[in-house]
């Protein structure tokens, strides 16, 4: 899917910026979708749905009365997530949360739809009001993925400490969809090519109004985040599902980058069914049931579990945070967002990142953008992002900066998981850990 940019300078978005706040004063409150729009999402799920199989389960959702809405919260692995929950939830009607950047060029069709705006891994006030409004006044379901971004390794991302105080202040009953190989037909490494994989979903009622109130916000959050632990190579390997398309490991250097042999970073390639590391020449093959195996005779893989292996990575970044060696010092493009409508590419510049946090500055110097280290517990790194680039997003509650590096080497899951530790490091500081 191609997304709108438009050419203007830093300065000239500025005053556009300036512009549409005063035509536009007036904040766009959720709309409630109708039923030919909950249908048309329907309808449109059904060949998704149909070539993969797809089967559900439900637990304890007869506790949920007829006319009732509830609160969904939903793992996200990719697309087909949607298509699922707008066929489990039919025809019930439902708000989704959804970044503000697939609202670009197609806003209006995202309100029809009912989804309700947020900037990914932002402070954003705004979202929760919005979802009080969709619950209380609109008597809507409300659905979140609150890992906010796509899996990088089939396990479950970071979630936030305020998951558990967003489910008290809605107060309606927590429903959890949990699905099973949408990340394995189609892993966001793998460039958008999907693999015929059987996909299933189940739908368990969670926590009852009575129960929310009953419970802490640290009590509701450590239960959400035992409920969305998963592994779906884990999953994969103990079902046997085979996955024997020649092109399973394309692209699978954006996740493991470090090469366990040799300890080089930025020099492995997926391709085909191997990964290699061209600075020792190490091969490994990825087998049917996603397990990486040491290609030659003798040869050992050190990691053959690629979470296990991306969970190695993490360890080694967050080494590198706590002896100050960690940085990232690159030149970028930068394309910035300020509303639905476009991007605007505002030239290049250098993003660095190190344990003081994100400075993104411009060549023309029009720019120089800071975010600390605890301002979100992540950071927006996503792979071939609307078929651009790898890229790193940053921002705050007025503008949206994405930096696509022009050094291909740049591996934004290395950064996402350096943020996700310095929050960690910080946190524990500010806690007096």
């Amino acid at each position: 899917m191609k997304i709108k940019i438009i050419e203007k300078s830093y300065t000239e978005v500025l005053a556009e910026k300036q512009r549409l706040a005063e035509l536009h004063k007036k904040h766009k409150k959720p709309k409630k979708p109708n039923i030919f729009f909950r249908t048309l999402m329907r309808l449109i799920s059904i060949p998704d749905l149909l070539a993969t199989h797809f089967k559900s389960e439900k637990i304890g959702m007869e506790r949920l009365g007829r006319g009732e809405n509830c609160f969904v919260l939903m793992n996200h692995s990719s697309f087909i997530d949607l298509e699922i929950a707008a066929t489990l939830l039919y025809p019930r009607p439902f708000n989704i949360v959804a970044t503000t950047d697939g609202f670009i060029g197609k806003d209006w069709l995202m309100r029809q739809i009912g989804c309700i705006p947020t900037k990914k891994f932002v402070s954003d006030a705004t979202m929760v009001r919005d979802m009080m409004y969709a619950a209380k006044k609109l008597h809507s379901n409300v659905v979140m993925y609150p890992e906010a971004g796509y899996s990088f390794d089939g396990t479950s991302t970071t979630l936030p400490d305020s998951i558990g105080k967003c489910v008290k202040v809605l107060g309606l009953p927590l429903v959890m969809i949990q699905t099973f190989g949408a990340f394995s037909r189609d892993p966001l490494y793998n460039n958008l090519q999907k693999r015929k994989v059987r996909v299933s979903a189940k739908m368990e009622y969670l926590l009852s109004p009575e129960e929310i109130s009953a419970m802490s916000d640290t009590e509701i959050t450590a239960l959400v985040r035992e409920k969305f632990g998963f592994d779906s190579f884990r999953w994969q390997q103990e079902n046997r599902i085979k996955i024997d398309e020649p092109f399973r490991a394309d692209g699978l250097e954006r996740v493991l980058y470090k090469c366990p042999h040799c300890g080089a970073e930025g020099k492995t390639e997926g391709h085909g069914t191997s990964l290699t590391c061209h600075a020792c020449g190490k091969d490994y093959y990825l087998d049917e049931y996603g397990l990486l195996e040491a290609e030659g005779e003798g040869e050992v893989c050190e990691i053959p579990h690629i979470p296990d292996w991306y969970r190695w990575e993490r360890e080694r970044v967050r080494e590198e945070l706590l002896s100050g060696s960690y940085r990232l010092d690159t030149e970028v493009d930068i394309l910035m967002s300020i509303d639905t409508k476009r991007l605007f590419h505002i030239g290049g510049g250098r993003l660095v990142h190190d344990n003081r946090g994100f400075t993104l500055t411009s060549d023309d110097g029009e720019l120089s953008f800071h975010v600390k280290p605890l301002a979100s517990y992540s950071v927006n790194s996503d792979f071939f992002w609307y078929e651009i680039g790898d890229v790193i997003g940053i921002g705050d509650g007025t503008a949206l900066f994405y930096c696509f590096p022009k050094d291909k080497s740049v591996n934004v899951a290395k950064v996402r998981l350096a943020a996700e530790e310095l929050y960690k490091i910080e946190k524990a500081k500010q806690d007096g850990q």
